[in-house]
């Protein structure tokens, strides 16, 4: 099956380093954590400090090298709310990347990255328990934390996913966070279409067996 983003499909059969690769990066979280303000940090170079609640999605789209392929990231940004849970979940399918965010002085959603990350993983077809995925602990810049750094990493280690501190106000490690979820999502992308084209291969019908006249 072609992966859905695949610049390929059965009738050509190479990938073009010239060719931009889209992939859809999805940022997911609780209310008020900051996830929008992230978004245009990385993708506009200024803090959004606009606190109205973002209903469904919004997409904002960035274009970076990565390993000389030219990586055209469509970014979802997605409400918080818990009324626009299934909604948002709606959002999930076809993404190569998951951003999971919290607030660093709000112990509560820190608390519930499990269920956003097990709804994530549950939506997303196929599961695949590698998932491109990165946490960011965000608001760093403010005095009142709530959620220790060293509770925030071990709940990451435990999990395997690369943990980034960030502050979308000042720009402290906004740009790596992004940037290391799209080298695992391109990562995983050439993986797939790799497999894709060892399967096509194998699928030759040059190896039936030659018929015999009786």
């Amino acid at each position: 099956r072609c992966h859905p983003h695949s610049p390929v499909c059965p009738q050509g059969l190479s990938m073009d380093a010239s060719k931009k690769v889209d992939l859809k990066i999805i940022i997911i979280g609780a209310l008020g954590v900051g996830k929008t303000s992230l978004l245009h940090q990385y993708v506009h170079k200024t803090f959004y400090e606009d606190y109205r609640t973002t209903l469904g999605a919004s997409i904002l789209t960035k274009v970076l090298p990565v390993d000389s392929t030219p990586l055209k990231l469509q970014i979802w940004d997605t409400g918080g709310q818990e009324r626009f849970r299934s909604m948002v979940s709606t959002f999930y399918k076809g993404s190569d990347g998951c951003m999971l965010a919290f607030d660093v002085t709000d112990r509560e959603s820190f608390e519930a990255l499990d269920n956003w990350r097990d709804d994530f993983l549950e939506k997303v077809t196929p599961r695949e328990q590698d998932f491109p995925m990165v946490v960011l602990g965000n608001k760093i810049d403010l005095s009142d934390r709530q959620v220790p750094k060293e509770t925030a990493s071990a709940w990451c280690k435990e999990k395997d996913i690369p943990y980034f501190e960030v502050s979308a106000k000042n720009n402290i490690n906004v740009a790596e966070a992004f940037e290391t979820l799209a080298k695992q999502a391109l990562s995983t992308y050439k993986g797939i279409f790799e497999s894709y084209l060892t399967d096509s291969i194998k699928l030759t019908p040059n190896d039936k067996p030659k018929q015999s006249c009786c």
